[in-house]
């Protein structure tokens, strides 16, 4: 069984149904900024295109969509921010929205200091699922939209890096499986933090895209392009 997770649609859904398999994957999963600086109602012509393309969606806000989407995806039985759910026996989906301070002043920011807590209240969340008995065997897929620190995936095209510190941190110390990041269009690509496996398909309209698989036992991620 596979999933499809994208990030940064920024109200652009043309390529939604383009992702090769998006019918037959389990679900599509959206990491983050489904808007421009809106609230439910773009967040919900977004969904609904989304929806024409794999009838289930999960989805969390990102910096640039308003806070109110959040109640309106949790009341849609879609929000994963702050949350964790079994997506198969043993494996546990985490997700983390929003993204730390930004010069830009969006919509869904907070500090390094909030995140770490996030991050680490969702995790306790996500172990008590994939390992209900206390038991390692399990997995977790970590959808994250804030890019960690220091890699190629939160670096602008001046070189800075850009990303959470809280983040990294989170990732080298927990080591979900894997992580799928967003929030810096041009931080796509993939790195490994320890065993965490960490990918940023970049912007939607780019048409970046991860699929992650679940096979004999094994959980991978492979970064798509349309």
């Amino acid at each position: 069984m596979y999933w499809i997770v994208v990030g940064d649609v920024h109200e652009s859904t043309g390529m939604f149904k383009r992702i090769p398999g998006i019918a037959e994957a389990e679900a599509l999963i959206i990491s983050g900024d489904l808007t421009n600086r809106g609230g439910p109602t773009q967040a919900e012509v977004v969904m609904s295109a989304a929806l024409s393309a794999n009838p289930r969606v999960l989805a969390q806000v990102g910096n640039m969509d308003g806070p109110s989407v959040t109640e309106h995806l949790a009341l849609r039985g879609q929000n994963i921010h702050r949350q964790a759910l079994l997506l198969a026996p043993s494996l546990a989906l985490m997700g983390v929205g929003c993204s730390i301070t930004t010069p830009f002043g969006t919509p869904s920011e907070t500090t390094e200091q909030e995140m770490a807590v996030w991050l680490a209240e969702t995790h306790a969340k996500a172990k008590s699922l994939a390992y209900p008995h206390g038991e390692r065997g399990g997995h977790i897929l970590a959808i994250i939209h804030n890019a960690p620190h220091g890699t190629r995936l939160d670096r602008l095209p001046n070189g800075m890096n850009v990303g959470s510190t809280a983040v990294r941190a989170f990732l080298e110390d927990a080591q979900p499986d894997i992580c799928v990041c967003g929030h810096i269009h041009e931080g796509l690509g993939e790195e490994r933090l320890g065993r965490c496996h960490v990918l940023n398909p970049g912007l939607l309209d780019d048409g970046g895209f991860i699929r992650v698989e679940l096979r004999d036992g094994r959980l991978s991620a492979s970064l798509g392009q349309i």
